[in-house]
């Protein structure tokens, strides 16, 4: 499955954006779809999961209350709603998707896109 992410960019403390991330290839609605994030000098972090039936949704910490995943298996399509964002939200924002029915390890995950910036200023 190739993914390519989009809707990253520069919004003020306190706004909100939408990530998607558009996949094709085979059976895209049976793959595991996460969300993880990478700050400079930073570890990639596991930002939001979610599985193929959509019956186990899993958020960091950081971001439950905030960040929304969701999953459109119809149109081959994941995203990502982020409210009330924060400096600290800052960093590329990854989509990926993992052969197994559900997991919350990104290295776990078999298949990135390629990132989206995103930007958050105070």
């Amino acid at each position: 499955v190739q993914l390519q992410a989009s809707g990253g960019g520069l919004v003020q403390a306190g706004g909100s954006l939408r990530l998607s991330c558009a996949a094709s290839g085979r059976a895209f609605e049976y793959y595991a779809l996460g969300w993880f994030r990478q700050a400079p000098g930073k570890d990639r972090e596991t930002v939001a999961t979610i599985s193929w039936k959509v019956t186990n949704i899993d958020y960091a910490e950081s971001v439950r209350g905030r960040f929304t995943i969701s999953r459109d298996n119809a149109k081959n399509m994941l995203y990502l709603q982020m409210n009330n964002l924060k400096p600290e939200d800052t960093a590329v924002y990854y989509c990926a998707a993992s052969d197994r029915i559900y997991t919350t390890t990104s290295d776990a995950y078999d298949y990135w896109g390629q990132g989206t910036q995103v930007t958050v200023s105070s």
